[in-house]
């Protein structure tokens, strides 16, 4: 197979040329001799690169399958997958928005410019190959990819692609996940469950079992817990990701522009659906600096005296507080 590099190149869409052609001319007098007033810059939040950019074609059918992998990926790698059957049978794109491409829906924007990188979780620089198979191993509760597989290859082709316009070690904006406020109290797991029975059920079942298409061994709408879902060493399973994941993408139709939960709602949703039972997995491996885990990791031990329940559960500020004056120290 030829190999490509793909290059940090970011694109200027016209439309942000004219502006700044504009802004490079003196801002027009209201009738009274006054400038203007200059009104404020939109943000350009990262846009893929378009898989038909590539001009190699052995490059641009290996990239195409990548992305029908993270779209149907319970198809080629579930219990019943064509390929391999080494997951749970969610897909990459239930978590990664869009096949990884939503503003804020957990997109895949960074992940070309940021790696390889130091994580504090392993204690080690790891690579795209690693955090992939980190997905695989937590998110889909399944087994790590071959390297060297095709499939493996695939994936990293794909999200090397599409994050090819994001200058190396910056990070694009509107990847990730959009930051919510801290609540003044612990999240509530009993409110979270009200607003599951409002806001979730008809999708995600009353039993968080999710919903399959008809006939299909594919998820519509993916579990949430129950021993098909993520496992407890997942992204997800931290409640601050999964309250910014629901508050800017859930429910359907939702967007970081037009949010339908409130911030208390989506803090006590996490709560709800992370008390529930996942299945869990040993990492004997996470954190070797015990100091450097989250605040809002789920197990112990920590350095910072405060428990298991509120690392949790919350409050989250004090814990921030108290960490900063250690560092002030």
């Amino acid at each position: 197979m030829r190999r490509t590099a793909f290059a940090g190149v970011r694109t200027w869409p016209i439309a942000l040329l004219l502006l700044s052609a504009i802004a490079c001319k003196p801002l027009p007098k209201s009738p009274d001799g006054d400038k203007a007033p200059q009104l404020a810059a939109t943000p350009e939040f990262w846009q893929p690169v378009p898989l038909e950019d590539i001009q190699d074609p052995e490059l641009l059918e290996l990239a195409r399958y990548g992305k029908d992998l993270i779209v149907r990926t319970a198809e080629f790698l579930g219990p019943e997958g064509t390929v391999l059957q080494m997951s749970n049978g969610m897909n990459c794109q239930n978590c990664h928005l869009d096949a990884g491409t939503k503003v804020f829906g957990n997109n895949y924007g960074s992940v070309a410019s940021m790696y390889p990188r130091f994580r504090d979780r392993s204690g080690t620089v790891e690579n795209i190959y690693k955090r992939v198979n980190d997905c695989f191993e937590r998110s889909l509760n399944g087994k790590s990819l071959d390297t060297n597989s095709r499939e493996m290859q695939a994936i990293v082709a794909y999200i090397q692609h599409i994050g090819s316009n994001v200058p190396k070690d910056e990070k694009a904006l509107g990847s990730g996940f959009k930051d919510i406020p801290f609540l003044d109290r612990p999240a509530n797991p009993e409110l979270g469950k009200e607003v599951y029975a409002a806001k979730c059920v008809a999708c995600h079942q009353a039993t968080g079992e999710g919903m399959k298409i008809a006939g299909s061994r594919v998820y519509l709408y993916p579990p949430l817990w129950g021993p098909n879902s993520y496992n407890d060493a997942a992204g997800l399973y931290r409640l601050s990701n999964f309250a910014k994941y629901v508050k800017y993408n859930m429910p359907l139709g939702a967007s970081h522009e037009n949010p339908l939960l409130t911030d208390e709602e989506a803090w006590d949703l996490a709560a709800y659906v992370n008390s529930m039972a996942h299945p869990h997995k040993e990492t004997p491996n996470d954190w070797p600096d015990i100091s450097k885990k989250p605040i809002d990791h789920p197990r112990g031990p920590f350095s910072d005296g405060f428990s298991d329940e509120q690392h949790k559960f919350g409050p989250f500020q004090p814990i921030v507080d108290a960490r900063k004056a250690l560092t002030v120290k």
